[in-house]
């Protein structure tokens, strides 16, 4: 157990942000808007962890450990106010779907940044998580919009927080780190607020409760989490396991929301489920010994 702790973590953090589906629509349904929001979650999650772990952060910054923060909290910030921005001229299948989207962009991120070798076993594993994911969320319509193309946008902010937590939590404290990006992410999203207008609060007590728990569990538990189990495991692996929350999401909107069972549902699930027992063992139990499966060098295949 203690070799997949970090696999482990990253699981109960793609089904606390399943949940975090039926808290959003609660929040919206309660009279926030999407970026009232996220000021909100952020707010809330900022305080608890610079509050708790005080102590810590304190005997712990640096000015390099903030710049990092901050980088982490802009990329935040950004895929979520340009996700919620999309989901306004698109469908919520197709935002989920192309913020999913970042599964595949992660592993190239390495490649292009640092010239790191690709892993076959993760690019396919990837590809079939977007595969999946696919399956599970899309309808009929694939036309592509000004929301699809802002949503893609978001897939990229998603990949460049996951990728540069896991190089940044190899130098900093990732108690440190989850601090100072959720206070960046939440003072970015008062600024825009305010800038658009949305200063004042209408919500309802429903809406409230949906805002807190986004705030405490959604982004406080889960954002940490993510971030100290990214010591333990690869970027790929993990936008690989974090992907599993559409699976969640569906499965609590089956339960919470009383959503109708389908086959691609099931279907979708499975591939992505797939796609993760291969990522995880490299499909060694196939021969019984781990594969012959280097990394990919594209440098040489372009020659």
């Amino acid at each position: 157990m203690k070799k997949y702790i970090g696999e482990i973590g990253l699981f109960l953090t793609a089904i606390v942000w399943g949940m975090g589906f039926v808290g959003t629509k609660l929040s919206l349904d309660g009279g926030l808007t999407p970026l009232q929001l996220i000021t909100i979650r952020f707010l809330i999650a900022s305080i608890f962890i610079n509050l708790i772990f005080y102590k810590r952060i304190k005997e712990n910054i640096s000015k390099e450990a903030i710049k990092c923060g901050a980088i982490l909290g802009a990329f935040l910030f950004i895929a979520f106010v340009v996700q919620t921005i999309g989901l306004v001229y698109t469908t919520p299948s197709k935002n989920a779907f192309l913020t999913a989207v970042n599964v595949v962009i992660v592993p190239f991120i390495g490649f292009f940044i640092y010239r790191r070798k690709l892993d076959r076993i993760g690019v396919i594993s990837s590809l079939l998580t977007l595969i999946g994911i696919g399956i599970l969320s899309l309808e009929k319509d694939l036309s592509i919009n000004i929301g699809d193309f802002l949503t893609i946008i978001c897939a990229f902010g998603y990949a460049l927080h996951i990728f540069f937590t896991g190089e940044f939590t190899k130098k900093h404290d990732p108690i440190v780190l989850t601090g100072v990006q959720f206070t960046v992410t939440f003072v970015l999203s008062l600024i825009v607020q305010i800038l658009l207008g949305e200063g004042s609060l209408n919500a309802n007590i429903k809406g409230y409760i949906g805002a807190l728990y986004l705030g405490v569990f959604s982004t406080t538990l889960a954002f940490l989490v993510q971030t100290i189990c990214q010591k333990r495991v690869d970027g790929i692996k993990t936008a690989i396991i974090l992907s599993t929350e559409a699976v969640f999401g569906t499965l609590f909107s089956i339960i919470l929301l009383h959503e109708v069972v389908t086959g691609r549902m099931i279907i979708g699930s499975m591939i992505i489920f797939t796609s993760i027992i291969m990522s995880e063992t490299k499909l060694s139990f196939l021969k019984g010994k781990k594969l012959n499966l280097e990394p990919v060098n594209i440098e040489a295949i372009e020659e």
